[in-house]
């Protein structure tokens, strides 16, 4: 899960912070801010991005919508409809998870060529339970083995970068003094989303950690060490 940086509201000309009554305006900025990405799975949808609430706007067994989570700029992230419909309107301790807005959620997460996603096998035991419920808390643990049809693909498509990222990498073994080719892998990531995949596959190559962390847009740069390998590190004032 990538970590991002949503930064401050964004303002009117007058410099007063917006006022998102409408929620969903505030897509626009987010996309802006984040690219065209779901904050949790990390695909890209050119359409289909809704703006998700962190907390819920309404939790299960209210009665009422709480207007400040509603409207709360700080509350706000991109979701794709089945990571918005996983996470639902479960009412969350934000300590019990990770979350991208926060935390250096690439190091709780670890991907696997198989389209798995699990906690980080170098976390601690609490660690792991926090990372295997923000999982579950979003429905990164479904894989539609047995209903090809289904409308949740976020495995497969998981499965499908991760091969993509492989054979460019292949490719790349025979043309890694070329800026041009390196460049043309980013835009390949940068099309398809899946940012961890891309870390994970290209994890022994500072350069192109370098770039992906700089392509994709409000990757959270000081969560990673650029004087050692860019290097993942715990995010200042996150839970890891």
């Amino acid at each position: 899960m990538r970590p991002v940086v949503r930064g401050d509201c964004p303002k009117n000309q007058d410099n007063t912070e917006i006022k998102y009554s409408d929620f969903p305006n505030a897509r626009g900025a987010l996309i802006n801010r984040l690219g065209e990405f779901c904050s949790y799975c990390e695909m890209r949808l050119e359409a289909g991005l809704a703006v998700e609430h962190i907390q819920p706007k309404k939790p299960d067994g209210a009665t009422v919508v709480i207007s400040d989570r509603e409207s709360d700029w700080q509350n706000f992230l991109l979701a794709c409809p089945n990571c918005n419909s996983t996470k639902g309107n479960t009412e969350v301790i934000i300590e019990d998870y990770y979350w991208p807005d926060r935390d250096n959620t690439f190091r709780a997460l670890q991907y696997s060529v198989d389209g798995i996603i699990k906690p980080d096998a170098t976390l601690s035991n609490d660690e792991k339970l926090r990372a295997d419920a923000t999982i579950k808390l979003t429905g990164l643990d479904k894989q539609p083995l047995n209903n090809p049809k289904a409308s949740d693909r976020r495995w497969l498509n998981r499965r499908d970068v991760w091969n993509i990222a492989q054979k460019t990498k292949h490719r790349l073994t025979g043309n890694s003094n070329n800026t041009n080719f390196r460049e043309t892998i980013v835009d390949v990531a940068t099309g398809h989303g899946h940012w961890s995949i891309w870390m994970t596959v290209f994890k022994d190559d500072a350069d192109m950690l370098r770039r992906f962390i700089n392509a994709f847009s409000g990757t959270c740069h000081e969560c990673f060490d650029d004087t050692n390998q860019y290097f993942a590190i715990a995010r200042q004032g996150g839970q890891i």
